[in-house]
């Protein structure tokens, strides 16, 4: 018989397809669901999949991947989509095809399957990750992604007696370690203030407290090791910033985000530890960064940030700059200060061994004649430049 492995979330989309692929495809369903930092969205996961019908259920803990894999270089790379959006939900889909590919290898399957819809960013990601790491592997498609209306879809899961998902006034989420998005529902309105029901990883900035948090994080080459002087395991100082910026209010985000198809769409986030964490590390590289490598490496970090979004994680572009973006993480090393008050998450003081042109405080008043030859020799060649340029232009155009 056919056997066929499913990326299960757990929820209505994917829970559907079991009992349809097997039905459709005279197939033995195997489903996977990795863990990635959902936390109570997991429990009883394995149960659901195997009352559905599902021949075996795996659930994998990847959190440890998922940091050191994906998060970690998407931190160096500054990846930031339309300078807002910190990538977390699109993140996870690239780990999510490998460890389906993984595990269908071992069980010996034909196919694999996911239980995203046909319109949605994450059905792309999926498709070109399995393509990019297996182009062999055969992708089974799910009634979800467009063999079944919406309505047929209800119907069969009131055949199988699969709950039905919640109205159309609610909403639709994805959780990790790295943020939570929040979708659809009255968030469909863009006009619509989202409403507090909406967030569950940070407070309202009337509720978080009324004196500030500061956070020192020390980094080593690029990767954060120590958080207010305890050294601890990045997973860790992950789980610990989302509950301390997350009582500060940090990490909302509300935009009109370009989706992959060419359309607009409104959504929400949460990211707390990828908020504090990203400012922290941008501060940082400025500190030990030339001006014109400091350009260089924000103009990467856009495309970075286009790449992982639209499902190009397993492209020789973002190897690439991955390479580029090693050769500076050597030098980021040092401390940031970050106070954390009522939404807000400001930068409020840097230090690095490895500072650019570093001098004690004040020095520039003192004096210093090697420095004034300096700044002299430097300003006759940035006038000579523009007297050459200016001269070029009074110069009248031969006949």
């Amino acid at each position: 018989m056919r056997r066929i492995v499913l990326a299960y979330s757990g929820g209505f989309d994917s829970s559907v397809a079991i009992p349809w692929l097997a039905d459709q495809y005279q197939a033995e369903v195997i489903a996977i669901t990795l863990d990635l930092g959902q936390g109570s969205e997991l429990a009883d996961i394995r149960e659901r999949a195997l009352a559905l019908g599902a021949l075996r259920s795996h659930v994998i803990d990847a959190r440890e991947e998922f940091v050191r894999d994906y998060i970690l270089p998407a931190l160096h790379a500054g990846a930031v989509y339309e300078d807002r959006y910190l990538v977390a939900t699109a993140l996870g889909r690239p780990l999510i095809a490998k460890r389906l590919l993984d595990v269908a290898r071992m069980e010996g399957a034909s196919a694999v399957a996911h239980g995203c819809s046909g319109n949605a960013n994450d059905q792309v990601r999926l498709a070109v990750s399995l393509r990019a790491l297996d182009p062999a592997m055969q992708i089974s498609e799910a009634p979800v992604c467009g063999s079944m209306s919406p309505p047929a879809v209800r119907d069969y899961a009131r055949e199988h007696g699969i709950e039905l998902p919640p109205p159309a006034d609610h909403y639709s989420t994805d959780t990790n370690l790295w943020g939570r998005s929040i979708a659809f529902g009255v968030l469909s309105d863009p006009w619509v203030e989202p409403p507090e029901e909406a967030y569950s990883l940070t407070r309202a900035a009337k509720d978080c407290p009324d004196e500030p948090a500061f956070v020192e994080l020390d980094f080593e080459g690029g990767v954060p090791v120590r958080a207010n002087g305890i050294e601890m395991p990045l997973l860790e100082m992950i789980e610990s910033l989302e509950t301390i910026a997350g009582a500060h209010g940090v990490g909302r985000i509300d935009m009109i985000e370009n989706r992959l198809a060419g359309l607009e769409s409104r959504e929400v986030f949460e990211a707390p530890a990828a908020a504090v964490l990203h400012a922290a590390h941008r501060e940082l590289e400025s500190l030990v960064m030339t001006r014109d490598l400091e350009r260089v490496k924000h103009g990467l970090a856009r495309t970075y940030a286009d790449l992982v979004y639209n499902g190009l994680w397993f492209s020789q572009g973002r190897l690439a700059i991955d390479a580029f973006v090693s050769v500076i993480q050597r030098r980021v090393t040092g401390t940031v200060r970050l106070k954390l008050f009522k939404g807000d998450c400001r930068v409020v003081g840097r230090r690095s061994p490895n500072a650019i042109d570093e001098r004690e405080p004040g020095a520039h008043w003192l004096g210093d004649a090697r420095q004034r030859r300096r700044s002299d020799q430097f300003l006759k060649l940035w006038e000579r430049a523009h007297e050459d340029a200016a001269s070029t232009r009074r110069e009248p155009v031969g006949r």
